[in-house]
């Protein structure tokens, strides 16, 4: 146990040094550098509330209220996805995107399907709640509720997924930095709760789970086949703007539609595992309550 402490208490403080001598002029696409004006304050909101939740997990771990420790292999698993998060979101990543709507594509990629679902293996509220206290129950609750439907979190999820990938949204992104700030909080939230949805269901929702992943494997493939199929660059110009975009469709419509692929074969797996571990209620009587002529 000590080691493990030791482990992601090394693994804060290096994320944390990371976190706070990255160039601020890398944050929002560098729209603005670092002495810019007041239109820069969303995008320094958007890192320190990444790093206050960050270590705000490691003080969650020693806090004694907390009734379930995480084991270690939970406490990695939160460090990675935090670090593959701030190095999608502030490192040199979020300038590549800015140029190319392929690098874009990905960054949202690395947001939706490998970061989201991590968080959710990870299970970190329990530690967040430890440092927040009771109060902000009135913040989990609603979403501990909205995660047991499965499609509608996935139709949540679709709806951040296409708003975000319209023309008029996505430059709107690009070009300010609230904007940008405020697409990734969408990916980010909506892909959380999307996958707490489908990962972490009860029984009784483990076929709705996996219907919602197959959904979310068809309108993600459609938008990406949009994309790779469009004779016109949608969301920008310039002499290799087409094929970028052809990328970027590609990017979505084959890794990110493997992963949920994957995921709904799990979940339909699960489903079928719990009917046949489910009593049938016609279980043959035993000899001793069979009834006696």
């Amino acid at each position: 146990m000590k080691s493990g402490v030791c482990t992601s208490g090394r693994v804060r403080l290096a994320g944390a040094v990371l976190m706070s001598v990255w160039p601020a002029a890398s944050l929002a696409h560098s729209v603005l550098p670092l002495t810019g004006g007041f239109e820069q304050a969303p995008v320094w909101f958007a890192q320190a509330l990444f790093l206050l939740a960050w270590l705000g997990y490691g003080r969650g771990c020693k806090a004694g209220a907390v009734l379930h420790q995480p084991h270690s292999g939970q406490r990695r698993l939160f460090h990675v996805a935090m670090l593959i998060a701030g190095l999608a979101l502030f490192g040199p990543l979020d300038e590549l995107a800015e140029r190319s709507t392929a690098w874009h594509m990905g960054q949202h990629m690395l947001l939706i399907v490998v970061v989201a679902p991590m968080l959710v293996l990870a299970r970190p509220l329990a530690q967040w709640r430890a440092v927040l206290g009771p109060t902000a129950d009135v913040v989990w609750r609603p979403l501990h509720q909205l995660s047991r439907r499965p499609m509608l979190c996935a139709l949540l999820h679709a709806a951040a997924i296409w708003f975000w990938h319209a023309p008029g949204p996505y430059i709107a992104a690009v070009q300010t930095p609230l904007w940008h700030v405020l697409e990734h909080a969408c990916f980010l939230l909506s892909g959380w709760l999307f996958w707490w949805s489908v990962l972490r269901p009860g029984r009784l929702s483990a076929l709705p789970a996996a219907g919602a992943l197959l959904f979310t494997v068809m309108h993600t493939g459609l938008l990406g086949a949009l994309l790779s199929f469009a004779s016109v660059p949608l969301c920008s110009a310039g002499a290799t703007a087409l094929a970028d975009q052809q990328l970027a469709g590609l990017v979505m419509w084959v890794p990110g539609g493997l992963v949920y692929l994957l995921g709904a074969v799990w979940a339909a797996w699960r489903a079928l595992a719990s009917q046949e571990a489910a009593p049938t209620g016609h279980e043959p009587l035993s000899a001793s309550a069979a009834p006696r002529p």
